[in-house]
């Protein structure tokens, strides 16, 4: 809800819950009562924090946009609607700035903001963002930090006043990405609390900060983090668009308005396919005869789709040499992929492949011919031993271009995971992240049938300036699954599940060294867009039957799974999750109850199974995962011993089931249906 009376910018007078239509003359008092007293010792006027709020308003808090040649106030406001959005132009003598508000249908605010240099001079841009305000309940904030292998860790404070600001200097979301900041009231869960929320839809380096202040509201605030921009006489930055929603029922409730409005643009236009990806299976060592018996153990288990994984292209023998070289390597493979992808093909699946585009070795064709593509000195330090290549440049761009499409143009190619393993160490100004998506755009137009997976050394890029271009986002290098029960947890507040990439890998995870049962990888997988990341070829013939039972799950379960809303119950036990996804008219649902560290209590409380239906009656069963879950005592509850129970919905939401005393590292998955 805006003010925008005067002829100053519009300002925020509320955004939450609902507060039904008001007649115009309310909507008025509304305004005037939200006109606040004026402290001792401040401007002689109540303060306005606008959406544009500067200091020539009297706004000395954090800019959420700064044009630091650009004084006083607009001396030109506008005010129209463009469809479904409302369109606010504030000019300056040398700049004006348009300001696009959508409220979508799905209840999710979306902000975007072009500014343009109207005068005859340079203008510098210093930062680029919007700020809405949020009531004085909003006292706790939530946002994520992380690592390689460990993304979307949670961190939550209570801030004093000032300015908690979260900023990536990355070039891309980093392992360390604040993702979504959440401002709520104390206490809030998954299932409880109300909250306000902000995302930058950009795969650039962003800031976001939530400020509480003696002086004016508390403000949420996000928009890309900008080096000094300067824009020449007549030129335009469209800076990324800023999303935010509200809730009245925690986090679950931001989920059951962002999933929708990501559903309702998604390029996901059919079953996702059960993925086999070859990295931890082979790594480097590729060859028909190494990668042949792979296949075949693939399509028995069920897998839909065979990803060829890094090591294809020519001298690729490691991690430190050979990329830009995006030519097949003719010692292993002297036939080109030809042969391979038949046999995927024969086999009755699609065969997809791994690139890196943005980045190039130093020991390759392609550096040794043109240096001067690289985006940072030759000498400068290297990630991984390798450098980024300069998107902006136009040559580059048709280079990448031109191989890309030479590749799918040659081979019945299905699926690209699009990887991007550095940081880009230089102080970009969202340079790089426009030029890979004109990239991304160009080859999707060219390639329409081709579906591509973002992944940035696992989850160093995931966003929903990203989503929009690709269908599958690589959650995390991590196929621990203690570790990824909880980052596939944090991470599906905003994308949905079928976006999610989730893999079986193998008992001992590859970046924690810790071993795991196959039932409990089983489960975590399942929540997803599953697969298998493991060396099919060397597995006990029981857990081979154990994936085949899975995948068969999997592709009974997927059209729920994929579709439906995501609930979360927030258990007494830090050591448990319980998680499920409930279709959309909660005639059947699947939830996953996974016990991942000791309980404090002999007797874990019981499991609440959240979001269905009260007035209506369900059964519950146990889904067969194929590897049955290790537990500590003989004597499980009586209805988990019988296989199935029903009961009506309101004792299963509010009463819940008591569970088996599962050993630590361990779930079950239950089956619920309406009867």
């Amino acid at each position: 809800m805006l003010d925008s009376r005067g002829a100053g910018v519009p300002a925020v007078v509320h955004w939450g819950r609902d507060v039904g239509a008001l007649a115009e003359a309310d909507l008025k008092l509304l305004a005037d009562a939200a006109v606040p007293a004026v402290p001792p010792s401040s401007i002689d006027a109540p303060l306005r924090v606008s959406l544009l709020p500067v200091l020539g308003d009297g706004w000395t808090g954090h800019p959420p946009l700064s044009l630091p040649g650009v004084r006083g106030v607009p001396s030109h406001v506008r005010t129209t609607r463009e469809g479904g959005a409302l369109v606010v132009e504030s000019r300056w003598a040398d700049a004006s700035i348009s300001t696009r508000l959508e409220l979508t249908a799905h209840g999710v605010l979306l902000v975007a903001q072009t500014v343009r240099n109207d005068g005859e001079a340079p203008l510098v841009l210093a930062s680029a963002g919007v700020a809405l305000p949020v009531p004085a309940r909003a006292r706790e904030v939530l946002d994520f930090s992380g690592r390689w292998a460990g993304e979307r860790a949670p961190q939550r404070v209570t801030p004093g006043h000032g300015v908690w600001l979260r900023e990536t200097r990355h070039g891309r979301g980093g392992h360390d990405d604040p993702f979504l900041m959440i401002a709520g009231t104390p206490g809030f869960g998954f299932r409880s609390g109300e909250v306000w929320a902000a995302h930058v839809a950009f795969s650039g380096d962003t800031r976001q900060w939530f400020e509480r202040a003696d002086l004016g509201p508390a403000l949420l605030g996000a928009g890309e983090r900008t080096a000094a921009t300067t824009l020449m006489p007549g030129e335009e930055y469209d800076a990324p668009t800023v999303v935010a929603t509200w809730s009245g029922a925690g986090l679950d409730g931001l989920s059951d308005r962002l999933h929708p409005w990501v559903r309702s643009w998604s390029t996901v236009g059919r079953a996702r396919p059960l993925t086999l990806n070859t990295w931890e299976a082979v790594y480097f060592d590729h060859s028909l005869a190494r990668i042949e018996p792979l296949i075949e153990r693939a399509s028995e288990v069920g897998v839909e789709r065979f990803v060829l994984d890094d090591g294809w292209f020519l001298g690729r023998t490691d991690d430190r040499r050979a990329l830009g070289d995006w030519t097949v390597d003719p010692v292993r493979w002297p036939e080109g992929l030809g042969p391979l992808i038949e046999r995927v093909h024969a086999a009755g699946m699609e065969f997809g492949l791994w690139v890196e585009p943005e980045m190039v070795s130093l020991d390759s064709e392609l550096a040794r011919r043109h240096p001067e593509w690289l985006l940072s000195r030759p000498e400068s330090v290297t990630w991984r031993w390798q450098h980024v290549l300069d998107l902006s440049l136009p040559e580059v761009e048709e280079h990448l271009f031109e191989r890309l499409h030479a590749l799918l143009s040659e081979h019945a190619i299905a699926y690209l995971k699009w990887d991007h393993n550095r940081d880009l160490l230089v102080d970009d100004t969202g340079t790089q992240a426009r030029a890979l998506y004109r990239l991304l755009d160009r080859v999707r137009a060219a390639h329409p049938g081709v579906e591509i997976e973002s992944c940035a050394s696992g989850g160093a890029r995931v966003d929903l300036g990203i989503l929009r271009r690709v269908e599958r986002v690589w959650v995390s290098d991590t196929n621990d699954p203690l570790v990824r029960q909880r980052i596939q947890r944090w991470t599906g507040i905003v994308i949905p599940p079928e976006y999610l990439g989730s893999h079986v890998g193998d008992a001992r995870a590859h970046t924690t060294g810790r071993v795991s049962g196959l039932g409990l990888r089983l489960a975590t997988a399942l929540f997803g867009h599953a697969g298998i990341e493991s060396d099919l070829t060397r597995i006990a013939p029981g857990d081979l039957e154990a994936l085949r039972r899975w995948a068969d799950a999997f592709r009974a379960h997927r059209d729920v799974l994929h579709s439906g809303k995501v609930v979360r119950a927030d258990a007494s036990d830090d050591a448990v999750l319980i998680h499920g996804v409930v279709s959309q008219d909660r005639s059947e649902a699947l939830f996953s109850y996974a016990v991942l560290d000791a309980t404090p209590a002999a007797l874990p409380a019981p499991v609440r199974l959240v979001g269905l239906d009260a007035a209506r009656r369900y059964r519950v069963t146990v889904v067969d995962l194929g590897a049955p879950p290790e537990v500590l005592e003989d004597a499980p509850p009586p209805w988990f011993a019988a296989g199935e129970i029903e009961l009506p919905g309101a004792v299963l939401c509010e009463t819940g089931l008591p569970m088996p005393l599962l050993l630590p590292g361990n779930a079950v998955v239950l089956h619920v249906t309406a009867v």
